[in-house]
């Protein structure tokens, strides 16, 4: 039985060597050297007195103490202002840190509650977070709209019109209106819930529990949407179903089969019969690939967020010390590796729409 052993956030502090046991190691920028404090332990050991006191950062001394207690009120003090560097002022105030294990991040999502006995994950608060701060910007965007767009209006426009050309020129303009309203919002979900995962606070914050065997864990409050395989993969069927949706109403049933199955080419006689056959066994394969196309698209998806953010976290604990510097160079790479894989996603679908519906089209024009 798992118990709650209190709400946490991540204040940087020197680690005190019987504190090893709660030392948690960084994840990537938002992390440096810490130590996992409740706000009450914070605010208990600033009363601590004597040189005796069992607090977590009492070693000895009331000098020494009141040293302690003042330098961890500056750390605070920093931590709130949103400096980046405290580790290293700890370090330099004399703080004697622990070496922290690295953990990697964990493959699945946490359970936070529930709600109607339905569970309800991290990674599932982090979407609905992200969907929503969405629809509210398109509601302040488009509340007021002018024929001479500005400010947000400005700014929404021109991502809807940059995407819609993009994708004309890819589909065609027939196609794009029939699809285009799925195509954008898979494009600036998956952006968006990318570029949140880099967001300070994101695997940082959360609580603490104590397991069965009397070890605590830590668990976060957020993670990475598209760094949980189940979002990915309901992204995936999501488009497999309107892709069969669109696939025969460009070609009804009939021709949905004749474009899998059929055969290709004007031939006579025994070749006719031996393409048949050919194509039919093609038809089979392109229908196994067919079936594959989700999973190919969610382990894609999934497999470049999640190892971006294992990258991080590594890159971090490479050097304990400047655990808040080394990763800053792959954030920006993280920030692009977030914008191509959106759009690697987006495409795919288009062409595999494109695809599945351009086959009917070339028939008519060859049979008028």
């Amino acid at each position: 039985m798992e118990e709650s052993i209190g709400s946490s956030i991540l204040l940087p502090c020197s680690i005190s060597a019987n504190a090893q046991t709660d030392f948690k190691p960084t994840r990537y920028l938002k992390k440096t050297l810490v130590k996992h404090f409740t706000i009450g332990q914070l605010f208990s050991a600033f009363d601590q007195t004597g040189a005796q006191s069992s607090g977590p950062c009492v070693v000895g001394g009331s000098v020494f103490l009141s040293f302690m207690l003042l330098k961890k009120l500056i750390i605070a003090t920093l931590f709130f202002l949103g400096a980046g560097g405290v580790n290293a002022l700890a370090a330099a105030a004399g703080g004697d840190h622990a070496a922290g294990e690295a953990h990697a991040l964990p493959l699945h999502p946490v359970e936070i509650g529930k709600v109607f006995g339905f569970p309800i994950t991290n990674s599932m608060l982090v979407t609905w977070i992200v969907a929503a701060a969405l629809i509210l910007f398109a509601q302040l965007a488009t509340r007021n709209i002018q024929r001479i767009p500005s400010g947000l209006q400005n700014f929404w426009e021109w991502m809807v019109e940059s995407l819609h050309d993009f994708l004309e020129g890819i589909i065609g303009h027939d196609l794009v209106k029939k699809t285009f309203w799925f195509f954008a919002t898979i494009f600036i979900f998956i952006l968006f819930c990318n570029w949140f995962g880099l967001i300070p606070g994101v695997g940082t914050v959360g609580w603490k529990v104590q397991l069965a065997n009397g070890a605590t864990e830590f668990r976060p409050w957020f993670r990475g949407a598209n760094a949980d395989l189940n979002m990915t993969f309901a992204m995936a069927i999501v488009f497999f179903a309107c892709w069969t949706v669109w696939a025969l109403q460009a070609n009804g049933v009939g021709g949905f089969l004749m474009h899998l199955f059929g055969a290709k080419g004007d031939t006579t006689g025994a070749l006719k019969f031996l393409m048949i056959v050919v194509f039919f066994l093609v038809g089979i394969l392109e229908v196994v690939s067919i079936l594959f196309r989700p999973i190919s698209l969610s382990f894609r998806l999934f497999g470049n967020i999640y190892a971006g953010e294992s990258m991080l976290e590594a890159m971090a604990a490479v050097v304990p010390s400047l655990g808040w510097l080394i990763p800053i160079p792959f954030y920006f790479l993280e920030v692009l590796v977030g914008f191509v894989q959106a759009m690697v996603f987006m495409l795919l679908t288009a062409v595999f729409t494109l695809l599945i519906c351009q086959h009917e089209e070339g028939h008519e024009k060859a049979h008028h």
